[in-house]
Parts: C-alpha cells; structure tokens; sequence
C-alpha cells in the first residue's frame, strides 16, 4: 500500500517550538513524540525541505512534510492491555479510557490502542459495522482526553447507539481547567465548527463549512488564573469542547493545539466524566459517572495554590 504524506505550514506564532512537539500536537496525526521521533530517524519527515532533527525548532514559515507509513497490520490484533471497564453485558460495555490511549488503530499507532485491547477482553466478539480497524467503536475521544466511552458488541447495539448520536440524544458531561478568571458562572456557547481555513490540522468557530455546535458550561471552582468547570454537550464535533472554550478565551489547559502546553502535563487537562443513554437493546436508560483521575487532581492542586 501506498504511503500518506502530508503538509503544513509553521505559523509564526508558533516560533520557538520543539518540531517533534509541534509535529505531536497536530490532531490530525495523532501521533506521540516518540512516534514522531522515530519517523525523523527513519527519514519520512522533512523540515523545510530537508530531513527533520528531533531538536529542530519552528521558527515559523516552514513547511513541514510527514510521510507515513501504512500500516502493515491489515485488521487489529488482541492485545493484553488492562482496562477500567465501568460497565458490560452481551451487547455493548462502558470503558473508562485512560489518558494517552489512542482509540483505534492508525498511522503512527499500529497497536497499543484501546481497539487492541478490547480485542482481548472481549476475545474478537465487537460490532463489525465499522470494519476490523475500528470494531466496536460507536464514538471515539481524543488521545489525550481520558474519561468513559461506549463500545458496542453486537451490531444491533451499534446501530443503536449510533441513531441516538445521530439526534444528540445522549448525556454526555465533561469537566476540565480552563485558563483565566470567568465572568459568569454558568454560560452556552452556541457556535458552528468547521475546518480552520488558515490551519486544516485544527478546528474552529465558521460558518463555512460549518456544524452546529452547543456546549453548556459551568464554573465548578475559580481560581485566581484558572477554573474548574463542567461542561455538557449538546452536540459531538471534533474537539468541541476545546475549540469552544478558546473562542470565548478560556482555552482548556495543557491543550497544545488551542492553548499552549505546559510542563506538568501532557495535553489537554479534560475528562469525559457522565456519559448517559438509553440501552438499545433493553430500553432502560443508563447513565454512568467516573472519578476524576489522578493527573485531573494533580492539575487542581497545583492551579489552586
């Protein structure tokens, strides 16, 4: 199989950055520094026109290409990953993901993902509706946000599930730190996301291209320069939560593509923590809660001293 090369361009903004962070933090890749790293020995990125160095910086203009390389896996493989199963029956189970676990497998992520290990502990009985990459998986959260996720077993749950996606249906709530004192305690953003057209590896707040995006919002603790709040979808786009909160200035902390990263985390500090819907099967509507995780905790006492 062919391999994908994709291309971007440094925004002088962003001068200064580590190119394999910057490389990292693109969402579209999804891939870890390590990964990134290893492309760059391998040969498949290139840095204005000439092989990446893992200590190269951006000084902003540069194009930047990453090959990568198709995988040579053509379905997933079982693998014995632990997993924080907060819920399961015959037909679908709830995942509390943790932190840094990739969904599915993908370029830059052949194994280790959260797929891999369901593979494994449901020993291959997943819905098939999304073929052998991604059985199983209804919707999916970002890399770097941890927190619960449905996973379907059978293909009638799949369906299911998916038409209650479809009409935003389901209770899902988040809670996160965001950057800066709030004004109001409680607010709705209600602001269509598409594509960035100066950037297309992000999102962000247009009406070209655009969807229809609601997120309610509320400030559980502020603090002098952070805040600790819950917010709850309406809607499900891509990176919904993060792109909302920069348009209203309060972009979620550690966020390396909306915010800026910091040193006592890796990426976003947000946790998909309620998630609620009605079995498809059954009818009984369900909803589930999780503990904040410990990098959650960390991030709260140290914003709040």
């Amino acid at each position: 199989m062919p391999s994908e090369m994709l291309n971007f361009t440094a925004p002088p903004e962003d001068a200064g950055k580590r190119l394999d962070a910057w490389i990292a933090a693109q969402p579209e890749l999804e891939l870890t520094r390590s990964a990134v790293q290893q492309l760059m020995e391998q040969g498949n990125i290139l840095f204005a026109g000439k092989p990446a160095k893992k200590n190269d910086r951006i000084k902003g203009g540069e194009t930047i290409s990453v090959e990568l390389p198709e995988p040579t896996a053509l379905e997933a493989l079982p693998q014995e990953i632990p997993l924080d199963i907060v819920y399961e029956d015959v037909e679908l189970l709830v995942v509390n993901k943790a932190k840094g676990m990739v969904v599915h497998p993908a370029p830059g992520h052949p194994d280790g993902t959260l797929v891999n290990a369901l593979l494994w502990h449901c020993a291959g009985q997943l819905s098939g509706i999304n073929g052998v990459i991604r059985p199983g998986i209804v919707h999916r959260i970002d890399r770097d946000t941890s927190g619960l996720l449905i996973v379907a077993k059978t293909d009638r749950a799949h369906l299911g599930l998916a038409e209650q996606i479809a009409v935003h249906s389901f209770t899902r709530e988040y809670e996160a730190v965001a950057c800066g004192r709030f004004r109001d305690e409680t607010g709705t953003v209600h602001a269509p996301i598409g594509r960035d057209p100066n950037n297309r590896q992000r999102m962000c707040v247009t009406e070209k291209n655009a969807k229809d995006a609601v997120t309610h919002y509320e400030v559980l603790t502020q603090y002098e320069k952070y805040a600790h709040i819950r917010c709850r979808l309406e809607t499900g786009r891509t990176h919904q939560i993060r792109v909302h909160m920069k348009y209203i200035g309060h972009p979620i902390f550690g966020d390396p593509v909306y915010g800026k990263t910091e040193a006592c985390i890796e990426g976003q500090c947000l946790h998909a923590k309620k998630i609620g819907f009605v079995h498809p099967v059954t009818g009984e509507y369900l909803e589930f809660d999780s503990e904040l995780p410990a990098y959650f905790l960390d991030v709260l006492r140290r914003v709040g001293r």
